[in-house]
């Protein structure tokens, strides 16, 4: 009961006494969850507890392998031959402005970290924050998923996200080097990460004609953080430190997986009735 609530407070974004409130209110929360109309409704320090005994357990990447593993029993989420799409975006600190308190300290996030990257423009832009690690089906599901500082580069999660038994793997030009290509290789599995222009140093035919049909699959990744950042509020950080915005993160991906399930199976329903 308590886990599906933080599911409806991660899909809704909403805090700990706004999601007390919608469940002593809402029949279609309370159906949702279990929670019969004789029941009490646990309060928001009893919510906030639930949610950090999750993290001091370590189940954040069980529970996600379980809703994987069930959506895999329904014949939604495919094990066998599977891609890998991985990329990050940053996600703004709760404190990202450099003020200073009463007593001349930096209220910022000191968890936190600029993440520079160059912009369409060709400006340099810095953001103050984290950064959101997902690896993708192609399907959309979120096979994995991980959380760190914004000054952590995205190549140094690259490992980190895959199995290692993947048959391709996708990725933009940011993690593009020769110890990916290295690890790739070493596993047999096929590098579909786009490759990368220099100054001075513009990509061949080659390497052009390597990304063309690489960048169609590997935008599948930019839908799933976009409907992260629509319905979940994946863009800003609700809390200061890393730990609880992880926690926050990872029950993002777990009700965007149970989402994109349903949607799935509506979409195969649809199908099969087109030919009834």
């Amino acid at each position: 009961m308590m886990f599906k609530a933080l599911l409806l407070q991660s899909w809704y974004g909403l805090s700990d006494p706004q999601l007390e409130k919608q469940i002593a209110r809402d029949l279609v929360f309370r159906r949702f969850i279990g929670l019969s109309l004789a029941e009490s409704v646990p309060d928001h320090s009893t919510l906030w507890r639930f949610r950090n005994k999750l993290d001091s357990l370590n189940l954040r990447e069980t529970l996600l392998a379980e809703i994987n593993e069930q959506l895999s029993e329904k014949t939604l989420y495919i094990k066998s031959g599977e891609i890998s799409i991985v990329d990050a975006r940053v996600i703004n600190a709760q404190r990202n402005r450099p003020n200073k308190d009463a007593e001349g300290k930096n209220t910022q996030d000191p968890e936190a970290g600029y993440a520079v990257k160059a912009g369409a423009d060709g400006k340099v832009k810095s953001t103050y924050g984290f950064k959101a690690h997902v690896n993708v089906d192609e399907d959309g599901f979120i096979k994995a998923a991980g959380f760190t500082a914004g000054n952590v580069h995205d190549s140094q999660y690259f490992t980190e996200l895959l199995s290692g038994t993947e048959a391709h793997v996708y990725a933009d030009s940011a993690y593009a080097s020769g110890n990916t290509n290295q690890w790739l290789a070493e596993r047999g599995i096929e590098n579909r990460v786009l490759e990368r222009a220099y100054r001075n140093k513009p990509l061949t035919e080659k390497q052009k004609a390597h990304n063309k049909p690489c960048s169609p699959i590997r935008r599948i990744v930019e839908r799933t953080f976009g409907i992260l950042k629509l319905h979940c509020g994946m863009a800003q950080a609700r809390y200061l430190g890393l730990a609880r915005n992880a926690r926050r993160f990872g029950l993002m991906c777990m009700i965007y997986n149970i989402k994109r399930g349903v949607s799935l199976q509506r979409e195969i329903n649809d199908l099969q009735g087109s030919y009834v």
